[in-house]
């Protein structure tokens, strides 16, 4: 796939939460092609990048919707944080999307979100039958989890060095969230709109005891993964400040990962970015580095 540059394309392009795992490095990399962007987060934060226009956007506050729209033709989306339906705040933003001239959308939703369930899912389809050019970005569970200390599982491994899920001996493709960057820079600004759903891992399925024993390899610090069942993981999680409602959701994802609903590896990230994705031992060690 070729990408076009902002000249080929005329587009300013609208990034929702710019500040996020994928959202700035999307930003950064947009800006390093020369794309006007407007960066969207809840504090509307400059940038830091020259051509990265700062905006306020919250998904709850439909009043500053129009501004963060005016002059946009394309757009990446992520749902409202630790919200369990976001459909209902994303449809209607969508559709006023579209209605302001947006022509390509691109979501970011997750590789165990069926399109159509309920949910991101429905933002899923929507896309799909509303907008002329849409991708959809399902991608695997991101490696920042364990190193971010605002995650509940790295807050817990910093604090004692343990996390607790209801994944048993379930394995997971993690991605590193630059890698799905990446291919989301690819649907934003290539010359053909890729219209189709993108399944992103990263190149190794690992379960969370492998997890564990890298970090704790590559740390020094030891790392263990306590197998609890789905209710005790929901109340790990809502010990953590989570609400009720989407610590029971991701529990549920959790169990369906010790069933082997994401134990794949898909070939993504090098078929439209053209480089291989990060192995978890190369993220750790990194993070290890820059810590």
């Amino acid at each position: 796939m070729m990408t076009a540059s902002q000249g080929q394309t005329g587009a300013r392009i609208l990034v929702i939460g710019a500040a996020g795992n994928t959202g700035r490095h999307i930003v950064s990399r947009l800006t390093e092609l020369g794309v006007p962007v407007r960066a969207a987060t809840r504090q509307g934060t400059p940038t830091g990048h020259p051509l990265a226009e700062a905006v306020r956007f919250d998904w709850a506050r439909t009043d500053g919707h129009d501004a963060a729209l005016e002059g946009v033709d394309r757009l990446y989306l992520i749902a409202p944080a630790v919200d369990a339906d976001p459909a209902s705040l994303m449809l209607p933003f969508i559709e006023r999307a579209r209605a302001r001239g947006v022509r390509r959308a691109v979501l970011l939703s997750a590789a165990v979100v069926a399109e159509g369930t309920p949910g991101i899912g429905m933002v899923h389809q929507a896309l799909r039958e509303r907008m002329p050019e849409w991708t959809v970005l399902q991608p695997s569970w991101f490696m920042q989890n364990f190193v971010n200390p605002s995650h509940h599982l790295g807050a817990a491994i910093l604090r004692d060095g343990r996390m607790v899920t209801a994944t048993g001996q379930g394995r997971v493709g993690f991605v590193d969230a630059q890698d799905i960057a990446e291919v989301a820079v690819r649907a934003l600004t290539d010359a053909r709109a890729h219209d189709t759903a993108h399944v992103i891992t990263g190149p190794q399925a690992l379960a969370y005891d492998d997890i564990a024993d890298i970090l704790t390899r590559v740390s020094g610090r030891r790392v263990r993964h306590q197998a609890v069942n789905p209710e005790e993981a929901q109340r790990f999680m809502e010990s953590s400040g989570m609400p009720a409602p989407y610590a029971r959701f991701l529990a549920q994802l959790e169990d369906a990962i010790r069933q082997g609903v994401e134990d794949r590896v898909t070939d993504t990230v090098s078929r439209v970015t053209g480089r291989e994705p990060r192995t978890f031992e190369a993220f750790a060690r990194a993070h290890a580095l820059t810590a």
